[in-house]
């Protein structure tokens, strides 16, 4: 099967599709990418081989020209986590109202020239309530229109074997002359419980601690200064309940470099760490006994590692000499891995994907 990824980022759906090819699941290829940003682009590149792929760069451009849609190789499935943070109840969620919102649009002009079998989509939960539901009305009701049958679920990270709660609206699509189908989250899940993980090729790991490094880098840690900002509850407007050691993550933000509390953020304290995860000081210290002991923020190998991507991932990114602020942004808007992979595996054991 061939594979056309779309706001590719660093690749969360390309790495789903990979891994299902190597643990013969089915074969899929990779024939070209989409990525407008040029940090995120050398991530990609670093990690994957795309030597034979087609770069498409900026969507916007590309699809301006019909020539350059009618040109691509020939795909099956088109996969897209468009960008959400126009829908997000972090931003201003103007939706349609702002550009990034009209990226799914994009997406529409490339399946009206090429009609592919399959589509696969990924954003944030909230789009499924923007403006009272209308927004996701047009999404569906678009896709419908093309000849497509839409399912749609919200899928949590940590029902798929990566310690991180994030939710997130998953969109399947086929066309309708492949008949009705079934998908959902517990559909996915029930499936993916029958997997052997000792046969499969993705990471799991039961909690943070699996993933957290003991004798992190200086560099990581959060200084004198910070830390009563970090552990604060908040202020008269705004409240919060700012607990670090989290067993299971936070759902990683794509501004998690900018340092929000730790109600928002994952810290660590050296003590968590080095107890693996036996000893929360938070249960036992007030704020300000805890900002005079050792912690430290995620590094970016544990960012994408959080998200299923190999251990080395960061590095190879490093290599290239791409900044820890950028490897950060570029986590947080990663899609989960795992959580892919499960959607997939269900939807071919289920010959719903042929």
């Amino acid at each position: 099967m061939k594979h056309l990824e779309l706001f590719a980022g660093v690749g969360g759906f390309r790495m789903a599709m990979d891994l299902l090819t190597a643990d013969n699941i089915m074969e899929i290829e990779t024939v070209a990418y989409s990525e407008i940003d040029v940090n995120a682009t050398l991530t990609y590149c670093a990690n994957y081989q795309t030597d034979n792929e087609v770069k498409i760069g900026d969507i916007v451009s590309f699809v301006a020209d019909v020539k350059k849609i009618n040109g691509l190789p020939d795909f099956d499935i088109l996969s897209g986590g468009f960008p959400c943070q126009t829908f997000s109840m972090m931003g201003k969620q103007l939706g349609f109202a702002e550009d990034r919102g009209q990226m799914f649009f994009r997406i529409m002009d490339i399946l009206k020239q090429r009609h592919p079998k399959y589509v696969l989509l990924e954003n944030v939960k909230n789009l499924l309530t923007h403006d009272k539901g209308k927004t996701f009305e047009v999404i569906r009701k678009t896709l419908e229109n093309e000849g497509y049958i839409v399912h749609f679920d919200i899928f949590n990270t940590l029902d798929y074997g990566l310690p991180q709660k994030r939710k997130r609206l998953i969109i399947f699509a086929r066309q309708k002359e492949f008949g009705e189908f079934n998908f959902d989250n517990e559909l996915v899940k029930d499936c993916f419980s029958e997997i052997n993980r000792e046969k499969c090729s993705l990471r799991f790991y039961n909690s943070v601690i699996d993933i957290l490094t003991k004798n992190e880098s200086t560099k990581y840690y959060l200084s004198e200064k910070i830390k009563p900002t970090i552990l604060s509850d908040g202020s008269s407007a705004f409240k919060s309940n700012s607990d670090i050691d989290q067993i299971i993550a936070r759902p990683l933000t794509a501004t998690m470099h900018k340092m929000h509390r730790a109600c928002q953020d994952n810290y660590y304290s050296d003590v968590f760490i080095n107890s693996n995860g036996e000893i929360r000081p938070s249960e036992t210290m007030d704020k300000n006994e805890l900002a005079k002991i050792p912690i430290r923020k995620l590094t970016p190998r544990e960012a994408f590692m959080l998200q299923g991507f190999p251990e080395d991932f960061a590095a190879k990114a490093q290599n290239e000499k791409i900044a820890n602020g950028a490897l950060y942004k570029q986590a947080g808007n990663a899609v989960s891995v795992n959580t892919i992979y499960a959607a997939m595996y269900y939807l071919i054991t289920k010959k719903i994907i042929i």
